[in-house]
This record gives structure tokens, sequence and C-alpha cells, in this order.
């Protein structure tokens, strides 16, 4: 069996546990950001998911000591 699976970009977030104390609560606000994204009946695969979503990213990397980078799967 053979399934193709598309290429996409993705976040790769990095949260150390010793620098970020409130990492769990900013684990909790990036997963609410895929949700919310869900519920306008958008994937994770969407095209724009990037696009869409970048600029709450780095709201919350404001607020909180994380890294991210873009990488395409």
């Amino acid at each position: 069996m053979k399934a193709r699976i598309p290429k996409h970009r993705e976040f790769i977030i990095s949260i150390d546990e010793k620098e970020e104390p409130r990492h769990q609560e900013c684990w909790d606000k990036l997963n609410q950001i895929v949700k919310d994204y869900q519920k306008q009946g958008k994937s994770v695969y969407t095209e724009t998911f990037i696009e869409d979503n970048e600029e709450k990213v780095k709201a919350l990397q404001q607020e909180y000591k994380f890294s991210y980078t873009i990488e395409e799967r």
C-alpha cells in the first residue's frame, strides 16, 4: 500500500522548562491556537496555516520564553 503525504510546513517550538516556569500555560495557549483554527474547519495541513497563525505565535513569544522555527516536512 502506498500513501502520499502532502508536504507541509510546521512550527517547531522549543520551550526550556528551566527558563520558562509557565511552560505548561504556554503549551496550553499554543494548543488553543490549533483548536481555534480547527473550529474554522481548517487543519494544520492547510497551506496557509503558518501565515494564518504566525502573528499569534509571535504574540505568545513576547509573553513567554520560547523559540520556534518553521520547517517543511
